[in-house]
C-alpha cells in the first residue's frame, strides 16, 4: 500500500512538472504533442513535403511525420510515405489536396474550352481568344481549387471530432 502510494506520488509529481504550463498533449487535427523539455533535439531527415502549418522545420522517419515549432513538436503517422508513394499519399492521407487540384483542373479545362470558343466564334484573333482562354481557365480553376481544398478539409474535420 505504501510502495503504490509513493509511486502514485512520484507519477502526480512528474505530471505536475509537465503539464504546468497547461500544454494539451493532442491538438486539434489528432498529433502527439511532444514538449521540447522531452525531446530537445529531433535529428531525422528534413523534408519539406506536407504543409507546414506554421512550423519551423519538418521531419520524416518512414510514415512519422514531425513538426518542430518554437516550443514543441508535433507529431503524427501518415499511412503512406509520400517520398516513395506521393499518388498513395495523396489519396489515403491528403484527399483534400487531391480533390482542390483535381477540380482545379477539370473546371479550368472547362472554363478555357468555353472561353475560347466563343472568343472564336466572335471572330476574335487565335491568339487572342488563346489568351483570353488561358486566363479565364487559370483564373476559374484557382477558385474552384481553393473553395473545394476549403470545404473538403473542413469536411475532414468535422469527420475527426466526430
Amino acid at each position: 500500500m505504501i510502495r503504490g502510494w509513493r509511486l502514485c506520488q512520484k507519477v502526480n509529481f512528474i505530471c505536475r512538472i509537465e503539464t504546468a504550463d497547461y500544454m494539451y498533449y493532442i491538438d486539434d487535427n489528432a498529433n502527439i504533442i511532444v514538449p521540447k523539455s522531452v525531446r530537445p533535439i529531433i535529428d531525422y531527415e528534413e523534408t519539406y513535403l506536407g504543409n507546414k502549418e506554421g512550423a519551423n522545420r519538418q521531419f520524416r522517419l518512414g510514415t512519422l511525420h514531425i513538426r518542430e515549432y518554437d516550443d514543441h513538436y508535433a507529431v503524427h503517422r501518415d499511412k503512406i510515405d509520400p517520398r516513395t508513394d506521393p499518388l498513395g499519399h495523396l489519396l489515403l492521407d491528403t484527399p483534400e489536396y487531391l480533390i482542390g487540384i483535381l477540380s482545379s483542373v477539370s473546371v479550368g479545362r472547362q472554363v478555357s474550352d468555353a472561353v475560347y470558343s466563343r472568343g472564336k466564334a466572335e471572330g476574335k484573333k487565335h491568339r487572342t481568344a488563346l489568351c483570353d482562354a488561358i486566363t479565364a481557365g487559370c483564373l476559374a480553376g484557382s477558385a474552384a481549387g481553393l473553395v473545394s481544398y476549403v470545404a473538403s478539409n473542413a469536411i475532414s474535420k468535422i469527420k475527426r471530432s466526430i
